[in-house]
């Protein structure tokens, strides 16, 4: 009896000890190795030097090869991995991938509904507390390719417009309510030293954020057709907007040849730069930081003042109201209505078929969804630019750069809105101060936001899901028309031309299929309307 005991000990003991070794080498041995490509913001921080996430990685037991690339270079990297059929296990970024791709790709990319019952529990808590989101991440087939995001911020629009106050008070001028007033205003701005440093060239009376050819984005002259009754989602995208229930296109509605007209006069004023259609992102950020106490730029949209200008120059700049387009118009002003956007968010992550491990590609991504993973992928890591209180509590932290803005420092720091997340209205969260400044500047634009019809004048983009078959025929019509209509309105502006080229150009958009994308989409959208599930 002695003798078996010993033996059962030394078994016991030798397999604990071996128990012990494994263990003391499961964080490298089983850490599972995964790739992933994160699309993000060009000021975005090499990921190596966040903590967060880091942190993620380790929770999630994998270890993640980064490849970044800006969002600037993302398209012409995204088709060429698509059209291999080999994406990496992972890609990370705000829309990254489209619904109409995953319908055009569809060998490609991972369905998460099985994985996200097995090892998605955060995902499932986003789901059932915002239903919406289920919707916004379910194809018509019932698959999920692409995952959301949720934000409680409540922003209504990404856009604002700024005029610099310093130069008007410098001048003897009114805030402007017209675009006759503004035209004015811009001149006086051009003709004059108006920023008092000496050098009466160096002011740039109105500027406005690239304009790429697939479509307009935020911080676009395309703001300027709610002074035409024209209510646009997210800039403007590819011309599309609902009106009364009714889907229109602005690419061929007379309406916004008043707007090209005034941006036609602007230009042979002299009160936009010269490489006001050329530019990059960059350089429309930079130029309005000025030079010292030296503002650059007069009149322009952005998502916030200090944002936009840098903390020295902030002080300079009031919001303004939507404008009339003259003193005897008599339109009801509208905006760009952005809320879906700005609160959701679509496809911010997705998955590879092939991917190596899924299930451990799914725990990660389970991860991200953990609301205080999620404050941090929005703001940054917990210590340096958020606070924990201790007390279940958090805030934001100024950034560490007294010189640099709240959302250049998230931007430069973070993800941003580029990452999937879930920050749930019940984590006791006090957000970043350019937010808080965001609701005080957004105060102008409240009445024409408020007059928004959300049900008959705002196309619902991020609830409507289309079949493969028309996805594929909407991309393909709608690359066409942009090609030809973002050059027109480019062209237009700078040269112009458009009173005797309308006509034809109007006919080249037809005889491509302008109206067919239009009756396609108002099909989706009525259908959307009968059937749409309260939230």
């Amino acid at each position: 009896m002695k003798k078996k005991i010993t033996a059962f000990l030394m078994i016991t003991i030798s397999a604990f000890l071996l128990a012990g070794c494994i263990g003391i080498g499961v964080s490298n041995k089983t850490k599972v190795k995964l790739n992933a490509i994160i699309v993000k913001h060009p000021l975005t921080q090499d990921v190596a030097n966040m903590d967060w996430l880091k942190e993620a990685e380790k929770n999630a037991g994998v270890e993640i090869e980064w490849q970044e690339v800006s969002s600037s270079d993302w398209e012409k990297i995204k088709h060429e991995l698509l059209f291999s059929g080999e994406i990496p296990d992972l890609i990370i970024g705000s829309n990254a991938i489209k619904d109409a791709e995953f319908a055009q790709y569809p060998a490609v990319f991972q369905d998460l509904t099985e994985l996200i019952e097995k090892h998605g529990q955060n995902v499932q808590q986003m789901f059932q507390d915002k239903p919406e989101t289920k919707v916004i991440a379910t194809q018509l087939d019932g698959k999920i390719y692409g995952l959301p995001k949720y934000q409680p911020f409540g922003m209504e629009t990404a856009t604002r417009q700024f005029i610099n106050k310093q130069w008007l008070d410098h001048l003897n001028l009114e805030v402007p309510t017209t675009w006759d007033e503004l035209f004015a205003v811009l001149v006086a701005f051009k003709e004059s030293d108006a920023n008092g440093n000496g050098d009466p060239d160096d002011e740039i009376p109105m500027d406005f954020a690239p304009l790429g050819m697939g479509g307009f984005e935020f911080f676009t002259p395309t703001v300027l057709l709610g002074s035409v009754g024209i209510t646009i989602t997210n800039g403007g995208g590819q011309g599309y907007f609902v009106e009364d229930g009714i889907v229109k296109n602005f690419f061929v509605d007379e309406r916004a040849k008043e707007l090209i007209t005034f941006l036609h006069k602007c230009w042979e004023a002299g009160v936009l730069t010269e490489d006001i259609i050329s530019r990059d992102y960059a350089t429309y950020q930079s130029v309005a930081r000025g030079n010292g106490d030296a503002a650059n730029v007069g009149f322009t949209w952005g998502w916030e003042i200090s944002e936009r200008f840098g903390n020295t120059l902030a002080p300079q700049y009031v919001s303004l109201p939507p404008l009339q387009v003259s003193s005897s118009s008599d339109k009801q002003l509208s905006w760009s209505y952005d809320y879906y956007g700005l609160t959701y968010g679509t496809n911010m992550v997705q998955m590879s078929e092939s991917a190596k491990d899924k299930d451990a590609a799914m725990k990660f991504i389970n991860e991200l969804y953990d609301p205080i993973v999620s404050m941090q992928v929005l703001f940054g890591s917990i210590g340096s630019n958020i606070s924990d209180n201790g007390d279940g509590t958090y805030t934001v932290l100024p950034p560490e750069d007294l010189g640099m803005d709240p959302a250049t420092w998230k931007w430069t720091t973070t993800w941003g809105d580029n990452g999937p997340l879930y920050i749930p209205e019940s984590l006791q969260l006090t957000p970043s101060a350019d937010l808080e400044a965001v609701i005080d500047q957004t105060k102008p634009l409240k009445p024409a936001l408020d007059s928004i019809d959300k049900e008959k004048d705002v196309y619902p983009e991020i609830f409507i899901k289309y079949s493969p078959e028309d996805y594929s025929v909407l991309t393909q019509l709608n690359t066409a028309l942009m090609n030809i209509s973002m050059g027109a309105f480019g062209k237009w502006i700078t040269e112009g031309g458009m009173e005797e080229e309308w006509d034809v150009y109007v006919q080249q958009l037809e005889s491509i299929g302008i109206a067919r994308t239009i009756d396609m989409m108002q099909k989706y959208y009525d259908d959307y309307q009968q059937n749409k599930i309260d939230f």
